[in-house]
């Protein structure tokens, strides 16, 4: 007698459909990512035009190296300052959130499912890192700016899917996001550790006290924007004074959040938080960041240079050829690893694509080459061409792989968005539902009930005969061909 067979576990899908709170929250995040990526796209290209006109150069380094603020309070700072260390704080807040919603209510929260976007993660900031040192090595470079190509731009990267007009599926868009989600993460991990030279305890623990606070007023229920606004800013301007970037801030803050909901909530504080501060961190912060950073001096020389000098080319080399192998073979060998398969819709090649598409590192990639390279204004202005022109290549890869699989992925946005009963949920997420098919029992009921009345209608008036169902005759059709086989019947 032989033992009975252990049924096979169901082998998990990478990049399966997602469940319906899933791609509710997707789509409503990644439609605000996708206007400020187009304001951070307007904004950069405007930056460009204004530092380059010869009319335009002058005030534009004139506003951006405006100082004001408190000096008492140790900020007085240039615009240009503002932007990097003040307004990018909001955009890290936002991030924080992210990442604390992913971690308790999104694909971060299962182990399993985590594996994939940390990997790829991962990778795809290791080889970038990797490919810029070895560049810059065998050049004789500066090796300091290692971690420039290692950061990927979500709201850049939607600009670009929004400009192609490709219809990605939901779930690649989700892997993006959540990829981006942990790759702020490290890079906020690689701002704090690496980048921070001096630091003064006695602001950092002013900073600390101040965070502690935050959180206490979080856990007793207090509300009111007027008790944490003042309180935020104080915090971030403790945390600049101690010597630590001051984004981190943001980032603490957003992580602190709750983003579960109890009972009587729709949505949890930190989502409704978050509801709305992105359109301020899209629609403002990073577009004002990026109109004060991307402002380089560009000529045909200093495009040149961009290929022969080893720091530069280490950061195109990185975005364009580290980030696509890294996010793509992380993202292979965590699925041959682990025993998953690739969802049938798709193909690796679309997961070759979108890696590629990661290779758009504009705004937390400036700010690390403004910190990196902070003491040489001329290599700081250098590298950030690079990382212009780097996300300029990534971006023109990644249309063109893209748009090779437009068409597929038009049916698969067309099949998921189906909703023929009318009831606001997709059909493909109610296909175990027998209410559904008896609803659309009802429906083609219906139309068939109208086709039948219809061809009644017809057959009363004359126009074709009622119980003729046999095919016609070439005579019969109109228009077709007589019986010599040449003219019209």
């Amino acid at each position: 007698m032989t033992a009975p067979r252990t049924p096979t576990p169901t082998a998990r899908k990478v990049f399966g459909r997602l469940s319906l709170p899933e791609r509710t929250y997707v789509t409503d995040a990644l439609r605000t990512e996708t206007v400020g990526g187009v304001l951070l796209l307007v904004a950069a290209v405007a930056a460009l035009i204004w530092a380059n006109a010869p009319a335009l150069h002058d005030s534009y380094e004139t506003v951006s190296h405006y100082h004001l603020g408190p000096a008492a309070l140790g900020l007085r700072l240039s615009v240009e300052h503002w932007a990097a260390d003040g307004l990018l704080a909001v955009f890290f807040f936002v991030a924080g959130i992210e990442l604390k919603r992913e971690l308790v209510a999104g694909e971060l929260r299962d182990p399993r499912a985590a594996a994939l976007p940390v990997a790829a993660a991962l990778c795809g900031m290791a080889v970038p890192a990797l490919v810029y040192t070895l560049t810059s090595l065998t050049g004789g470079g500066d090796e300091g700016g290692w971690a420039v190509p290692t950061a990927t731009d979500i709201a850049f990267a939607l600009a670009v899917l929004a400009v192609i007009g490709t219809s990605l599926p939901s779930a690649l868009r989700a892997f993006l996001l959540t990829l981006a989600v942990v790759d702020d993460l490290f890079a906020i991990l690689i701002i704090a550790v690496f980048f921070t030279d001096t630091i003064n305890f006695a602001a950092l623990g002013g900073a600390v006290l101040g965070l502690a606070a935050f959180w206490v007023l979080l856990r007793r229920g207090v509300h009111g924007w007027y008790v944490y606004v003042p309180l935020a800013l104080v915090i971030w301007a403790l945390m600049y004074n101690s010597g630590v970037h001051a984004t981190i801030a943001g980032v603490a803050m957003g992580l602190m959040l709750r983003c579960t909901t109890r009972e009587g909530e729709e949505h949890s504080p930190g989502e409704h938080i978050e509801h709305l501060v992105r359109p301020l961190s899209a629609g403002l912060a990073v577009p004002l960041f990026a109109l004060f950073s991307a402002g380089v001096v560009v000529s045909g020389g200093a495009l040149a240079e961009v290929f022969t000098r080893p720091e530069t080319l280490g950061v195109v080399l990185g975005l364009v050829i580290g980030k696509t192998v890294g996010i793509f073979g992380g993202t292979w060998l965590t699925a041959r690893f682990t025993r998953a398969s690739l969802s049938e819709d798709l193909a690796w090649a679309d997961v070759f694509a979108v890696a590629s598409l990661a290779g758009i590192g504009f705004t937390v990639s400036l700010l690390i080459g403004e910190l990196a390279f902070e003491g040489d204004p001329s290599l700081t202005d250098e590298v950030k061409a690079s990382v212009l022109v780097g996300s300029l290549i990534a971006a023109t890869c990644a249309t063109v792989l893209l748009k090779l699989r437009n068409a597929r992925y038009r049916r698969l946005s067309e099949a998921e968005e189906r909703d023929e009963d009318s009831d606001g949920i997709p059909d493909v997420y109610e296909q175990d539902d027998p209410a559904y098919h008896l609803r659309m029992a009802e429906i083609h009921d219906r139309k068939a009930a109208e086709h039948r009345r219809i061809a009644a209608e017809i057959a009363r008036e004359g126009k074709a005969p009622a119980t003729d169902t046999g095919p016609r005759t070439a005579a019969e059709v109109p228009g077709g061909a007589g019986e010599d086989g040449h003219g019209p019947a």
